[in-house]
C-alpha cells in the first residue's frame, strides 16, 4: 500500500495522476476524470479545510461501528460501492484545477509526516492513528486511480 507520508511513494502517485487527462475514462462508475479528481479531494477537505459540516453524535456512532473499518481497514473497496453526500459529485468540474488541488494536498500530507496525523480527529471516525490515516487516504486514492485505469 502506499505510504502517503513518504515523498517518494506520493510522487509515484503523483505520475499516475498526471497520466490522466480530461477525457480518460473510468472502467466502472458514472463519475469523469474532473469529477473524480474532485471526489478524491473531499478526503483532504474534511483533513484540512473547514467546509463540511461535522456529524452529529448518532451517525459519528454509527459511522465508527458499521463504516469505519471499510474506510481505514486494508481489504480494498469493491467497484461501485456507495459514498457519502459531501462524496458525490453531480456538477461538472475544472480538471486542471481539481487536479492542482490533489496534488497539493499530496504534497502537503507527505511534507507534514506521519506525526501530524497520531491522534488527529477524524470528522466521520473519531480519533485515528496515522496508520489509519495512512490507509483511509491512499486506499481511496488507489481505487479511484484503478478505476482510471492510472
Amino acid at each position: 500500500m502506499t505510504n502517503v507520508f513518504s515523498h517518494t511513494d506520493v510522487d509515484a502517485v503523483i505520475a499516475r495522476i498526471n497520466a490522466l487527462t480530461p477525457d480518460t475514462r473510468p472502467q466502472w462508475g458514472k463519475m469523469n476524470a474532473a469529477q473524480m479528481l474532485a471526489h478524491c479531494n473531499v478526503t483532504y477537505e474534511m483533513a484540512y479545510e473547514n467546509i463540511h459540516k461535522k456529524p452529529n453524535a448518532v451517525v459519528r456512532l454509527i459511522l465508527k461501528l458499521f463504516v469505519k473499518e471499510g474506510v481505514v481497514g486494508a481489504k480494498p473497496y469493491p467497484r461501485n460501492s456507495p459514498t457519502a453526500p459531501q462524496f458525490r459529485m453531480t456538477t461538472e468540474k475544472n480538471f486542471e484545477a481539481e487536479k492542482a488541488r490533489l496534488i497539493a494536498y499530496l504534497r502537503r500530507t507527505a511534507d507534514l509526516g506521519a506525526q501530524h496525523f497520531e491522534g488527529r480527529e477524524s470528522l466521520s471516525f473519531g480519533t485515528l492513528s496515522s496508520a489509519e490515516w495512512n490507509t483511509m487516504f491512499g486506499k481511496h486514492l488507489d481505487h479511484h486511480l484503478q478505476q482510471f485505469g492510472v
